[in-house]
């Protein structure tokens, strides 16, 4: 019987919380993903491969000893380089090293063999299309650890422990029709997010965030060529573009190398093949990746790190990205940069939304130039949004996203919608409700102005208030507060002027019979 998403869920996380009180939240996501990453690739290759035997009524394991054991592997790893983008020997599958873990029910030694068979799948694709999309992948999951134990012994039986249970876990790979595995992946990612503080920041977009941008960017349309995240994190933001319409291919850049490896993780989990994804690892800004620059993308979604630094080389002046503005965004505040760099990525027909702090919306010098720029001589912007304080993890800056199109339908207005008070709050942290997305996407799509939450601006109101985006300069979400009635006011003041002088007369009446001094 196939088990729910949410069994799997809560299956996955009970194990990882048997690493919980041995590091923190960051790290032992690392390992728990890391593992859960190397047994979806073992039950891949096993399917792979018993599909490729079936004709020679052999299955994967059996070959181990067989005669002709060699002639099968090859023949076996040549189809799998080709179809998976990697390759793992029966002796190296998950649930086999599971079990010599858990030889006899006592744990045997095995974190040197594991250690070998992470590198020796990622060296399985060396020379292959495929290496730069498993080269280093497990280079996060450090067996040799302190935090794992304090003796070689107490890792080995920790790791043994965390296989054994996740071994008894039915990934159902077999059931093609759902991607509940991949859901479960990013279940797990979320949660890691919601206990890491402000680094979760660096690799996760809350889902409902992500859902909007996801819809605005794919409005209207069944499938899309190519979709682009220059600060990829873990790849949530690409992936959940992919749940609104069909995607040719995925692009992403991420800085952080953990990070970057996460994304990729993410992206075969979601069972994306390796032909499909270029995630490149490098500075967006500083170093963007050769193979994308002369990209041009249909869908750009994006949550760049908020007011980050960057150099603001003068070198960038001639960069094709930042030329034609004439100004570069302040070293301080890197927003207006990526904002610059999407623009330059973005196709004649595509579509970019991007979560940003509301500060590039009204600040001035080189942003302001940036935004008048982007609004009045190219006309890109289509809408601004204000979303709701407190709904990213580690910060509770409000923040906005920012709609662009290079030819908009609407080119004579820019939509505003204020959802900064729509959402529901659970403890500390704010979320958005479905009916908070829909609300937005519906106001979108109609481009309609609604009492006290959108409004439809014409350029020209834009530019008299010289570019200043605020949000409150165009929705009016003012609440009148009930007149009041002076005269009722002025009658119960009189009526408490009459109670104070009878309590007074019984307090002094009290004191007289006490014999004791009045207090007044």
């Amino acid at each position: 019987m196939t088990q729910s998403k949410q069994q799997l869920e809560n299956q996955l996380w009970n194990i990882a919380n048997t690493l919980r009180g041995k590091m923190g939240a960051d790290e032992f996501r690392d390992y728990i993903l890391g593992f859960i990453f190397y047994k979806y690739l073992s039950r891949k290759m096993e399917l792979h491969a018993d599909k490729i035997l079936k004709p020679d009524n052999l299955t994967f394991r059996q070959l181990e000893g067989h005669p002709q054991e060699n002639l099968f592997l090859e023949a076996v790893k040549e189809d799998a380089l080709m179809h998976l983008g990697y390759f793992l020997k029966p002796s190296e599958l998950f649930s086999e090293l599971a079990r010599r873990g858990n030889g006899n029910g006592k744990s045997k030694f095995i974190l040197a063999d594991l250690d070998k068979v992470l590198r020796n799948i990622e060296q399985s694709t060396m020379g292959s299309e495929s290496e730069e999309d498993f080269g280093n992948l497990f280079e996060d999951l450090d067996l040799t650890s302190s935090k794992l134990g304090k003796t070689e012994e107490a890792k080995n039986e920790l790791i043994v422990k965390v296989l054994t249970h996740l071994d008894q876990v039915d990934f159902d790979l077999e059931n093609t029709e759902n991607d509940v595995l991949g859901d479960a992946y990013e279940y797990l990612i979320g949660k890691f997010a919601s206990g890491a503080g402000k680094k979760a920041g660096e690799f996760y977009t809350p889902q409902q965030v992500s859902k909007v941008l996801a819809k605005l960017v794919t409005l209207g349309k069944g499938q899309v060529k190519n979709v682009y995240d220059p600060t990829c994190g873990s790849g949530s933001l690409l992936l959940r573009v992919s749940k609104e319409a069909e995607v040719g291919a995925f692009y992403g850049q991420e800085s952080n190398p953990t990070t970057y490896n996460l994304c990729r993780m993410n992206m075969i989990m979601h069972d994306v093949h390796y032909k499909r994804f270029d995630i490149y690892n490098e500075d967006t800004l500083e170093n963007p990746s050769p193979d994308h620059f002369d990209e041009r993308f249909e869908a750009i979604v994006a949550n760049p790190p908020f007011s980050a630094k960057w150099s603001a080389s003068p070198l960038f002046m001639s960069d094709d990205r930042f030329a034609a503005y004439g100004k570069l965004a302040p070293k301080t505040k890197a927003d207006f940069a990526f904002v610059q760099h999407m623009v330059h990525q973005l196709s004649d027909t595509g579509t970019m939304a991007c979560v940003l702090p509301h500060g590039v919306l009204f600040r001035g010098a080189a942003e302001g130039h940036i935004r008048k720029y982007l609004i009045q001589d190219k006309n890109y912007l289509d809408a601004v949004i204000g979303l709701p304080a407190n709904i990213f993890y580690g910060t509770g800056i409000p923040t906005c996203i920012l709609v662009l199109k290079k030819n908009r339908k609407h080119s004579k207005d820019i939509l505003f919608i204020d959802s900064s008070e729509h959402y529901e709050k659970i403890k500390t942290q704010n979320y958005l409700r479905e009916e908070d997305v829909e609300k937005v996407v519906d106001t979108y799509r109609k481009r309609k102005t609604t009492d006290k939450y959108s409004y439809v601006a014409s350029l020209a109101e834009v530019k008299e208030n010289d570019y200043n985006l605020n949000i409150p300069r165009y929705v009016d979400t003012f609440e009148e507060e009930e007149p009041v009635d002076i005269n009722a006011v002025a009658a119960d003041l009189k009526t408490l002027e009459q109670d104070m002088r009878e309590t007074d007369a019984e307090i002094a009446d009290f004191c007289k019979q006490l014999g004791i001094e009045q207090p007044f």
